[in-house]
């Protein structure tokens, strides 16, 4: 995948994403989109893919769930905004491309190196976005993953991402 790890400690240590320019502007363009629903959309417009994001404290009680989620949902609902603005200055510089899709540097490797709270923003992110994308597609359960439909390739991209991230913070 191209993540690897550098430094002496868990809490010192930096990742080093290895990606394309291509796969950087494709990223930043999922992660804006991620964004702009965050900034757009109110919880109490019924959005599913929010709801997902923010979800049931009490799943047996109805009502502590509705107080709970009263209470944090706006707290966590910045926190994925402000997680997503730190993945889309992450990828500034990987994902700026030119219009030409016969361009060579589309497909050059650049180096995105995290540290240890941009790598926590990355995770979070990444997981609510494939989230969002699971919401879209009606993902509930492992059985609604269809490998062979092509819609699925964004989200199975995305969780590759993330799981290579992952990787490489146990590493």
């Amino acid at each position: 995948m191209g993540d690897r790890t550098a430094g002496a400690g868990v809490s010192e240590r930096l990742v080093v994403m290895e990606i394309t320019r291509l796969e950087a502007a494709h990223l930043a363009g999922l992660v804006g989109q991620f964004a702009e629903l965050l900034r757009d959309t109110a919880p109490e417009d019924g959005d599913p893919a929010l709801a997902r994001l923010v979800p049931a404290a009490y799943p047996d009680d109805e009502e502590a769930a509705r107080e709970f989620r009263a209470l944090t949902q706006s707290d966590l609902l910045d926190r994925r905004s402000a997680d997503a603005g730190v993945v889309l200055a992450s990828l500034q510089d990987a994902a700026r491309i030119s219009d030409d899709p016969e361009d060579p540097a589309l497909l050059e490797q650049v180096e995105i190196r995290l540290g240890p709270d941009a790598a926590q923003a990355w995770l979070r992110t990444l997981a609510a976005v494939r989230l969002v994308l699971a919401t879209r597609l009606g993902v509930g359960q492992d059985d609604d993953h269809d490998v062979a439909d092509p819609r699925f390739g964004i989200y199975d991209w995305v969780g590759y991402r993330l799981d290579g991230l992952v990787a490489a913070l146990d590493g």
